[in-house]
Order: C-alpha cells, then structure tokens, then sequence
C-alpha cells in the first residue's frame, strides 16, 4: 500500500506557527482488547495520574495550555472545543475508566495521558490521497464518533481527498479503526514544543508494538 504524504497548510501555521504533526505508519492485527495494556495503566499509570491531578490544575499540564491558546487563535472557543487528550485528563481526575474501544485506540488514549498530546489513529485503506492538516471552512461538519454532528469551522482538521475525517478534538468515523484495519496512520497533534513531541514519537514507537502489536513501524515528523 502507498503511504499518504502529510503537510500542514499555510493558514493554520500563520494563526499557530508552533502547530507540528508526529506520525506513525504501521501494519496491525486490531484485537479487542491488550490485557497488558490495562494491566499497566491500572496498576501503574493511573495512580500516577492521580497523584499529579491531584496537585496541578489542568493548564499545567503538558501542551494543554498551548492547545487552548493555540485554539483561541485559531477562532474557536477552548472552554467549548477541548483536544482530547485534555478530556481524557478530565475522566481520569472525575475517577472514571477509560472506555475500551480495541487495541489500537485504547494504546492511543493511554499514550495521550502519558504525553498530553492528543492523538488520532486511522484506517490507512480509508483514506483517499494525501493528508493535510488544514483549518476547517464554514459550514463544514461531519458525525463525531460518539459526539453527533461536530460544525468544524476554524477547527483544525485533517483532511483528504474526500474531506475531513479526523481533529485533535473528536475523528469521524470515516477512517476509524475497526478490527478489519491491517495498516494504520497514528498521529500526534502538537500545538506547542517540538522537542517534546519528538520525545513522545519515540515513546509511541516503543509502546505500540507492545501493546497495540504494530509491525514495520515506520515515523514522521511534519
């Protein structure tokens, strides 16, 4: 299969210069469920978690601040709109399990509240031509997985040949991840250090082998 090329526009970069996408493409096995992937999130990431939100507010927490400002820059309401890795921090913090979707999207979610960085996996046979990081034109909209119709107006979206299907606040379900997905597109969404999300392409590189069995893993930075 050809890969995608990935590019951001150069509208969204002049409202946010610091915008930058890490991208992983790797070939899968989708399984319900990692046994092992819980198994560290609840005896050991969790509590953790705890700890910290227990002390700090959530804009103290890594690229939550810089998502929000970079959202307002953008023309969209941050106390509306939140990245979804600021929601998952909010799940955890209100004592609630995380959902289990399978195990491509749960090592997503666990890899989001290790990073604070908000990530999107996609189905690489959905997508129609080159991916481009673009902010969203009026009157756009598409069914948010689990969220109904999302207007994404000044939202930042990535889009393809046939249109948005993903954002760092909810993807549609165009390009989800379904057992039947063999090559996956995982991206981190960065409106803040570069360096840290290099850091963080490289902890996904280790931990999604482990838990979400990726093969022939292949990264990017854009």
């Amino acid at each position: 299969m050809s890969l995608p090329a990935l590019s951001i526009d150069a509208l969204l970069l002049q409202r946010w210069p610091a915008t930058a996408l890490g991208c992983l493409f790797y070939e899968v096995t989708v399984t319900p469920v990692c046994q092992e992937l819980w198994t560290y999130y609840r005896d050991t990431l969790a509590p953790e978690l705890a700890a910290v939100l227990a002390e700090k507010a959530l804009t103290d927490l890594p690229g939550i601040s810089e998502a929000r400002s970079a959202f307002k820059a953008f023309g969209m309401d941050p106390g509306r709109w939140r990245v979804s890795s600021e929601a998952l921090y909010r799940r955890v913090r209100q004592g609630k399990e995380l959902y289990q979707i399978n195990s491509v999207v749960d090592a997503n979610n666990v890899l989001s509240l290790e990073t604070g960085f908000s990530l999107g996996s996609y189905d690489c046979a959905r997508i129609r031509g080159d991916i481009v990081l673009r902010l969203g034109a009026e009157g756009e909209s598409y069914q948010g997985l689990g969220k109904g119709a999302i207007p994404l107006h000044n939202m930042p979206l990535l889009s393809d040949a046939e249109g948005p299907f993903g954002s760092p606040v909810s993807d549609s379900g165009r390009a989800c991840i379904t057992e039947a997905t063999r090559m996956v597109c995982t991206v981190l969404y960065c409106f803040s250090d570069k360096g840290a999300l290099e850091a963080a392409l490289e902890k996904a590189a280790d931990a999604l082998p482990r838990f979400a069995g990726a093969r022939n893993l292949e990264t990017r930075l854009v």
